[in-house]
């Protein structure tokens, strides 16, 4: 993104690309559509097989747990044939032995069957439950060669590993359908001809869609009121295979994509700016000293997300691996709980330090649900020679997803602006009178975010950002998780009634 390609010669390359890939390997993706006729995929759910507490016979997840119109995915399995019923976490998934012919070796991974259908003919769009037709197919792609370009990279399994639904997966391609490895590998394969700004921007198209839309962690989800299942990409944060996975049209997916990379691409070619990318480690960054004017950094939140596993499967394809050594994260699996972290952050928060000027600021965002955390941050950058100027809370609109969905999560990611320390008369954060002056705080927050008449502001989530911003910028330690703010909050029912977390 900071040395696009021509953006004209981007389309042209990247339609050749699809053209010559859909003319060679179109033929993987045909299905016939209800009445017979040909057509292409769109995508098809995949279904992990079990067996039935009841009769021991071999049942489909789907067809044990999902129903449609409405659509609904039950976390009660109900057996067809036998009318046995058990919670899905009870019934056990089917293992098979398989063939790698990538490792040349066998290994064992869940049984899956083909579940349903879903295609097009033209304009028009249909869906149906797998057919003979499909397997048919699925057995001549077993006979295609696996390219050479596919990686064969061992994963460095660490804290995102699942032993349930990783059974088998050892390796980068394991997260790709046999059809899906080959159609990626070939197109990557076909982009590598072309040199310079042009093939990086080839692949960072690819890439693109690839971890999220083209390996077997795209899911399906039922929501209200539809009457299908809906499809969409992997879950952010983690590497998650569900019991359903989706596997999708890869060059329809590409083409979709185009649009919006030949846009960026022509938005940003030809500007007069200058950027600079350096890969290496914050902890040892090669510029001078007082070289620059500002630093804006959004560190790694502790033990959120671990993104160097995250970002395995892309940089396998790249041949170019993160080296984990100064990742600062809590990680069981990297030896790093809150001090190795503070650590990290601190030689981090030095070097930007070090190659500001006299007078220079950094702008950092940052959110955890953890005083711990808080309080490791905090000592980091104050040890690094910082102290919050001001602060505040940066509304991002979309929240990730684990900012969504983890139970304790922030909403609205409190952003600092650090400035040189200097000696500071802060109110201390003993014991004796803390506990009543984290809720008179709250209180007082919580009366300003209801006059306010702002629902947003008025949320648990905002107003714990808000408490941690006050603290910080008093230079005071964030006393609380935000879990205990939560339950306090929670009994907040009548205005002006002040109660602690324990009352």
């Amino acid at each position: 993104m900071t040395n696009p390609p021509d953006p004209d010669d981007f389309r042209r390359a990247a339609e050749d690309v699809l053209a010559e890939g859909e003319i060679e390997d179109g033929w993987m993706y045909e299905a016939l559509d209800p009445s017979g006729t040909r057509g292409s995929l769109r995508h098809l759910i995949w279904s992990d097989k079990l067996t039935c507490p009841g009769c021991r016979g071999v049942i489909a997840l789907w067809d044990g747990c999902v129903s449609l119109n409405p659509a609904e995915i039950s976390s009660t399995f109900r057996c067809p044939k036998c009318r046995h019923e058990a919670p899905l976490d009870d019934v056990q998934r089917v293992l098979v032995q398989e063939y790698d012919d990538v490792l040349g070796e066998q290994r064992a991974l869940r049984g899956r069957a083909m579940a349903r259908v879903y295609g097009s003919t033209g304009k028009k769009r249909w869906s149906r439950p797998a057919t003979p037709s499909d397997l048919t197919l699925i057995e001549k792609i077993e006979s295609e060669p696996i390219p050479a370009c596919v990686p064969q990279a061992l994963i460095p399994w660490g804290d995102l590993y699942r032993k349930g639904y990783h059974q088998g997966i050892t390796h980068v391609h394991h997260f790709y359908t046999r059809r899906n490895l080959i159609i990626f590998a070939r197109m990557w394969e076909r982009v590598d001809s072309y040199q310079g700004a042009l093939r990086e921007g080839l692949r960072f198209w690819l890439l693109s869609y690839n971890a999220a839309h083209g390996t077997i962690m795209t899911r399906v989800v039922a929501k209200s009121s539809q009457k299908d299942l809906v499809v969409t990409s992997a879950q952010p944060g983690v590497l998650y295979v569900s019991g359903l996975p989706v596997e999708k049209n890869f060059f329809a997916g590409l083409r979709r994509k185009l649009a919006t990379i030949s846009q960026a691409f022509e938005t940003i070619h030809g500007g007069k700016g200058r950027v600079e990318v350096v890969q290496g480690s914050s902890c040892d960054v090669a510029l001078p000293d007082g070289s620059m004017d500002y630093v804006f950094t959004d560190p790694p939140f502790g033990a959120n997300i671990p993104y160097s596993e995250l970002s395995f499967i892309n940089e396998a394809w790249l041949k170019k691996f993160t080296d984990r050594t100064d990742e600062a994260i809590v990680s069981p699996d990297q030896g790093k709980a809150i001090d190795e972290y503070r650590v990290l952050l601190t030689r981090s928060f030095r070097e930007v330090r070090r190659i500001l000027k006299p007078h220079g600021k950094a702008t950092m965002v940052f959110h955890s649900a953890s005083a711990e955390i808080w309080k490791a941050l905090q000592r980091a950058y104050q040890d690094a020679g910082f102290d919050v100027e001001l602060a505040g809370v940066l509304d991002k609109k979309q929240g990730s997803f684990k900012q969504v969905t983890a139970e304790g999560a922030v909403r609205g990611d409190p952003v600092l602006l650090l400035g040189p320390r200097r000696k500071i008369e802060a109110r201390s954060n003993n014991k004796a009178g803390a506990d009543e002056y984290v809720w008179t705080v709250a209180m007082e927050l919580h009366r300003a975010a209801t006059a306010a008449g702002d629902p947003t502001e008025a949320t648990a989530q905002r107003l714990y950002s808000r408490l941690v911003t006050h603290f910080l910028s008093q230079h005071q330690q964030v006393p609380i998780d935000a879990d205990v703010f939560y339950r306090w909050y929670a009994k907040q029912t009548l205005p002006g009634v002040l109660c602690s977390a324990d009352d």
